[in-house]
């Protein structure tokens, strides 16, 4: 792990304990469109609950992101721009949908391959039940 995401994962893991700066955290600024505000934070993961999104999510560190998100919305980001401002913070695990990559390679193949593999020994199993208890 890089010295980047070790300190970046020490700062969440605090900020989570701390419950730092919740308050009024969790109702976007009225100038900010709330459907666009709910899409954004429903395709990012919340990194404390890690299986909830942001949208779902009322953990400290969440709200706090959902805040941030509602400020760069009000100043004219696109998804785009915020959901890369995330990713260069906090790596490609907020995203539900990592970029296909050499990094994140295992992440998109590992299930087709585990899936092919068990076909595999249960079709084997199937076809020779007697060669298969040897």
């Amino acid at each position: 792990m890089s010295a980047r995401r070790t300190c970046a994962a020490l700062l969440l893991g605090l900020a989570a304990a701390l419950g730092a700066g919740h308050a009024g955290a969790a109702t976007p600024p009225p100038d900010v469109d709330a459907d666009r505000m709910h899409a954004l934070t429903a395709e990012l993961r919340c990194l404390v609950c890690q299986n909830e999104s942001l949208a779902d999510s009322n953990a400290p560190l969440a709200l706090d992101l959902k805040r941030e998100i509602a400020q760069r919305v009000a100043a004219g980001d696109s998804d785009a721009q915020i959901i890369e401002f995330l990713v260069e913070r906090y790596g490609d695990f907020v995203t539900y949908r990592p970029p296909l990559r050499a990094g994140t390679l295992l992440l998109w193949l590992g299930p087709p391959a585990l899936l092919l593999g068990g076909g595999l020994l249960l079709w084997r199993r199937l076809r020779d039940p007697q060669g298969a208890a040897s």
